[in-house]
């Protein structure tokens, strides 16, 4: 176990360290900054003075060097519109997409692997046919359709649930949360119903066909022929051995859900990275721009390691090995 976790460490320095430098070189050749930086106007000795600050004029493999040196301390520079440390801005922002890309999962899993269970023993009944049918729907609506239908249905017709914004937060140390007041879950709600629309299909899907498979073994025959309670073949035998797939999933799509929830958070006017990033982008402020990437696959990869040490949970049978 302990030369696999440092395996996959390794590797995950590795693809860091490749998605640095993809970021840093794409960035240099996408738009010199230093006319943001001196201003529209600024003159050719304004634009060298600048260019000179920020270490621009120096050759490229050092620039690089000197990013990753920074990047070891936590430093990937400043903003160039707020002139705040752009790894600060970022992090401010992280609490609100963190809590509602949590909102979303457990919301997507529990629903999808409660509904993909219902659908797996009553496969042929109308609830699992509506079931199902909803679950197509989920996969085929783009993500900020379901926004907009959400909003005019709960926001503009029953007026039961604000069209936008994070509401009254909580500051609990560092971190400023608003899932302690009623307000933030009011507000929470529907981005996280629109985050969690197309993931909770693929995992009601996923554990149904899991399901299905996994009644028809001869295990699970066995079990029921030894007398034991339909809760017990069903959650204990059969799901915990659907589970390893599905939390894979779940896994991955936590991790996107946090980096990459940019048009849930842009519909609703969610106070988090991805709208941040959006802004960003608009406004080409490259570091804000590589501090998020990097953050975002930094979380990814932690996310993927921490997924396929629960599989020793869910099934004592796996062993990690120095072939893995």
């Amino acid at each position: 176990m302990a030369t696999y976790i440092v395996r996959r460490l390794l590797q995950g320095i590795i693809v860091l360290l490749a998605v640095s430098l993809v970021c840093f070189w794409l960035f240099r050749y996408t738009g010199d900054p230093v006319r943001m930086l001196a201003g529209k106007y600024a003159t050719q000795e304004e634009q060298e003075q600048v260019r000179k600050a920020y270490g621009l004029d120096r050759p490229m493999a050092i620039q690089y060097i000197s990013f990753l040196g920074g990047a070891l301390k936590g430093d990937f520079g400043r903003s160039y519109i707020s002139q705040i440390d752009a790894l600060d801005t970022i992090l401010e922002r992280f609490p609100a997409t963190f809590e509602l890309a949590m909102v979303a999962i457990c919301f997507s899993f529990s629903m999808g692997v409660g509904l993909g269970v219902v659908v797996a023993i009553r496969p042929n009944g109308w609830l699992s046919r509506a079931i199902m049918a909803g679950s197509l729907f989920g996969i085929s609506i783009p993500t900020f359709l379901i926004g907009i239908l959400l909003v005019m249905l709960f926001s503009v017709y029953l007026n039961i649930l604000p069209p936008f914004g994070r509401g009254d937060t909580v500051q609990v140390g560092f971190w400023r949360t608003g899932l302690l007041t009623a307000s933030g879950w009011r507000h929470i709600l529907l981005p996280a119903v629109t985050l969690s629309g197309y993931q909770l299909a693929v995992l009601l899907r996923l554990t149904r066909a899991g399901m299905r498979e996994t009644l028809g073994e001869e295990y699970i025959k066995t079990a029921w022929a030894k007398g034991l309670s339909p809760a017990k073949v069903i959650l204990k035998h059969a799901l915990r051995n659907v589970l390893i797939p599905v939390v894979t999933i779940a896994g991955l799509s936590f991790g996107e859900l946090i980096a990459f929830s940019i048009v849930t958070e842009t519909i609703f006017q969610w106070p988090g990275m991805g709208n941040l990033l959006l802004s960003s982008i608009f406004e080409t402020d490259q570091p804000v721009i590589v501090t998020y990437i990097m953050l975002a696959a930094f979380i990814i990869l932690f996310i993927n390691i921490v997924v396929d040490l629960l599989y020793a949970l869910l099934n004592p049978r796996i062993r990690y090995d120095l072939s893995l």
